[in-house]
């Protein structure tokens, strides 16, 4: 009965304190003069989104990082002794290296094969069906993708019947071929198998977010480049990836971003065994299993100073395009 009663305030008392505000403050803003309004306005809109932010982001963020500086119950100071003892762990050292293979490889493969994709497709006379098609991998939630590619790479020790799909098939059309236990001592490829499952999840948002800025680019400048003498290779080498330069700067900024904290696929398959531990994961544990909260907030902290730097190319490189403009 209290979840009920908790889903109705959300459901019913959310929509209507949004409009009692809204009402509530014009009201109070037409008691001022027009000059007054025109510059508190917009602050009165921002407020509601400024505090959620505050609430549920800045707040959050300096106390993770003051929970870092604490011991494990969060009761003692123990400064920069949970920073160094992570970078002796061997644990977040080797999850160090695997947020790096993820970070090139699936940044990498995300891109490339989105561009290739929608380059492909804009060619196509079933261009929607195909990016779908696609796409469609978007609409699983990542722990289900999880599930999926766990059943993929699924063995069983032979002469056992294979039900994992990828050693079913190779067994198939390869003669001889042994059964590979994809996720077990087998590092670093098994990295790499768990990044194919990202990569087939988000190949479908790069491709329309790439396929969305290839609409932008002039077809009278491809179409003069080729009168020219132009080779398909040169007209996208030369005139198709300069003109998508600040299209592929988001879509790698985003997945960066993601394969910085990339969680879920690894905790379903593996949950950070045989060598595939990550950042995110081995912050998991640390909170729910070992209930370390000051480990556990120092790798959130090294998390976001990792995505920072990002962002701010990312808000640099936005700047200069508007200034452009």
């Amino acid at each position: 009965m209290d979840r009920l009663i908790q889903a109705m305030v959300v459901v019913i008392g959310v929509p209507l304190a949004t409009v009692g505000y809204v009402v509530v403050s014009e009201r109070l803003l037409s008691l001022l003069s027009d000059h007054v309004q025109l510059h508190i306005r917009p602050w009165v809109w921002l407020a509601p989104t400024l505090a959620f932010l505050a609430v549920f982001l800045v707040y959050p963020s300096i106390n993770t990082v003051y929970l870092s500086f604490l011991d494990a119950t969060s009761t003692s100071w123990l400064g920069l002794a949970n920073y160094r003892a992570l970078f002796l762990d061997p644990t977040v050292l080797n999850a160090l290296r695997n947020n790096l293979i993820w970070l090139l490889v699936f940044t990498s493969a995300t891109v490339a094969i989105g561009l290739l994709v929608a380059v492909l497709a804009d060619r196509v006379p079933y261009e929607g069906v195909a990016k779908t098609a696609i796409f469609l991998p978007m609409a699983v939630s990542f722990v289900a993708a999880g599930v999926i590619w766990k059943l993929v790479y699924d063995y069983r020790p032979p002469p056992l019947p294979q039900t994992g799909s990828l050693n079913a098939f190779l067994t198939a059309v390869l003669p001889g071929f042994e059964p590979q236990a994809w996720f077990v001592n087998n590092a670093p490829f098994n990295n790499l198998a768990l990044i194919a499952a990202a990569v087939w999840v988000w190949t479908g948002f790069c491709t329309v977010i790439l396929s969305a800025g290839l609409k932008s680019v002039p077809a009278e400048l491809i179409e003069a480049a080729r009168v020219d003498g132009a080779t398909e290779w040169q007209v996208f080498r030369m005139i198709i990836v300069p003109m998508l330069g600040s299209t592929i700067a988001v879509v790698t900024t985003t997945m960066i971003i993601f394969a910085l904290k990339a969680f879920d696929i690894v905790y379903v398959t593996t949950n950070g065994n045989f060598d595939t531990e990550v950042l995110a994961n081995r912050m998991y544990k640390e909170m729910f299993n070992v209930h370390d909260f000051g480990r556990a907030s120092a790798l959130a902290v090294l998390l976001l100073l990792a995505i920072v730097p990002v962002m701010i190319l990312n808000v640099r490189r936005f700047r200069q395009q508007e200034e452009m403009r």
